[in-house]
């Protein structure tokens, strides 16, 4: 399959009640020099509304579909109006747009197909040591099953390129996404390139994911994985705003 690169670049902002940081997201990423796109997923507290106030692109769901579908209906629109490059960058402000080329250059370059910017590199941001054990965790499981070497798999900070655009536009995982589409990708033989970044923490509000959801999601995740790394690998449809 080929490709023609346009060079356009779509930074993706999930969103679910982020009224309190998005004003700071938005001002982070006026340094960058792509179109933004916010997706309201289904928030109460004014998120879509002052979106549009920062003069921000912002698609709503009627209701709260969770972060799976949120960062699919960004990919679908990248997909369907033409981008190049898809950029996964958080609306609580962990993410800084100071690092976006850091997870652009592989693509760039040739080197990957999906880029993920990580804390457990060398350079990269301390977690706490409930997530770094649930990342080691889930690295075991990644290397088992795909063997692929990914240390930072719940890391939200993403770069997609013309051939994940594609796939993820059409298959993406619900819930909890981040760890099980590195499986899925790895089965459509896409590259995939970690390297280090610099994070926050979120600027206000909480997790969606606390301690008591944490062993429900291992557990989920996992048995998803396992389900995922034996399934068929189904054709993509035409590519054809790319060819």
């Amino acid at each position: 399959m080929r490709f023609r690169g346009n060079g356009k670049v779509l930074v993706i902002v999930p969103a679910f009640n982020e009224a309190a940081n998005l004003r700071a997201v938005a001002e982070d990423l006026r340094c960058f020099t792509g179109d933004v796109l916010v997706v309201d997923d289904g928030s109460t507290d004014g998120t879509a509304a002052l979106a549009e106030k920062l003069g921000l692109m912002c698609v709503s769901h009627p209701f709260n579909l969770g972060i799976g579908g949120t960062i699919q209906t960004g990919l679908k629109y990248a997909f369907e109006n033409g981008y190049e490059l898809a950029i996964q960058f958080d609306g609580d402000g962990q993410h800084r747009a100071d690092q976006i080329d850091l997870i652009v250059g592989p693509y760039r370059n040739g080197a990957a197909d999906l880029v993920i910017g990580s804390r457990t590199l060398p350079g990269g941001y301390k977690m706490g040591r409930a997530r770094w054990l649930g990342s080691r965790f889930f690295f075991r499981l990644i290397k088992l099953l795909s063997g692929k070497a990914i240390y930072d798999p719940t890391s939200g900070f993403r770069c997609y390129g013309r051939k994940a655009i594609l796939l993820f536009s059409q298959y993406y995982p619900d819930d909890y996404p981040e760890v099980e589409c590195i499986i899925t990708a790895a089965r459509y033989g896409l590259t995939i390139l970690e390297i280090p970044v610099l994070m926050r923490p979120r600027l206000s509000g909480c997790s969606s994911i606390n301690r008591r959801k944490s062993a429900y999601y291992m557990l989920k995740v996992s048995l998803a994985l396992i389900v995922d790394s034996m399934r068929s690998t189904p054709a993509l449809e035409d590519a054809e705003p790319w060819i």
